[in-house]
């Protein structure tokens, strides 16, 4: 784990390579932001606010992954293989691939329980009708200054979730392509954390059937630093940190979102992948 105090700052020098494309941002707060997410299956989610594209420059991460923190640009890429054969079945994401995970968090973040408690598939093929989710497309981070404590609560019995508030405690998404080929359509662009400002970080709510949580959508700002790892392979990851309870200077948040990549091929093969959701508990 590189801590807050010794991480290396992402070098300033010239990347080699990088793409233009236009990602969904709030353009500002006219609108109070809200997001209706119907069951899976029966629909697209439905977004109120005043949402625009903007054409950013989105880095290819891969020549300085090894100096990325998730103490500074919240994100990382990690090597991670996988005994899972098939991740559409539930049951075998739920006992295999939820250990492979943890194991993962507890490596590279030092911390001693993580707990699994949530996946998404998605896919840029007939997503609704075989009751999956599509690649989110607009800026946004998954846990607020609100909604992460609570998640902690939701998910612990009371005494311990008590306990636990009053360590660090963190969320971390692990990204992942579940196909067997290189992801070639709709990857995934990442937001340095070091570039994020406040005032970035909208409350949005977010409207299930039966509850009603927070996320962070992300409003424009031209000196966001944009990342991406083209033709992700199925032996790799992103940790995505979305929450980190500590105020000590290091990242807390972060933004990301799917986008279109303008060096795919005409005959891409869909996006195919997984997140999973962590908390991360420290001593």
């Amino acid at each position: 784990m590189t801590s807050v105090q010794t991480a290396q700052r992402v070098p300033t020098v010239p990347l080699q390579a990088w793409v233009e494309a236009p990602v969904n941002y709030l353009a500002d707060l006219s609108v109070k932001p809200v997001t209706y997410n119907p069951p899976p299956g029966t629909g697209l989610a439905r977004r109120v606010g005043n949402y625009r594209d903007f054409v950013v420059r989105i880095h290819d991460g891969r020549p300085i992954a090894k100096e990325l923190s998730l103490d500074r640009q919240a994100f990382i890429l990690a090597h991670h293989d996988t005994e899972v054969r098939d991740f559409y079945d539930e049951a075998e994401v739920r006992t295999r691939y939820n250990a492979e995970v943890e194991a993962l968090v507890k490596r590279e973040t030092g911390a001693s329980k993580v707990v699994v408690f949530d996946h998404t598939i998605r896919t840029a093929d007939r997503a609704v009708e075989r009751g999956l989710r599509t690649p989110v497309r607009s800026v946004h981070n998954d846990y607020t200054e609100r909604s992460g404590p609570q998640r902690v609560r939701d998910l612990l019995p009371a005494d311990e979730a008590e306990t636990r508030l009053k360590k660090r405690f963190a969320e971390y998404n692990v990204w992942r392509n579940i196909a067997h080929d290189p992801v070639e359509m709709s990857p995934l662009g990442l937001v340095d954390s070091e570039s994020i400002a406040p005032r970035d970080l909208a409350v949005c709510d977010l409207v299930y059937v039966d509850r009603t949580g927070e996320i962070y959508q992300g409003v424009y700002n031209a000196d966001h630093r944009w990342y991406y790892f083209p033709r992700m392979t199925r032996d790799e990851a992103i940790l995505i940190k979305c929450y980190d309870s500590l105020k000590d200077g290091r990242a807390r948040f972060s933004l990301h979102s799917a986008f279109d990549d303008p060096t795919s091929p005409a005959d891409a093969k869909p996006r195919q992948s997984i997140e999973v959701r962590t908390l991360a508990f420290f001593d």
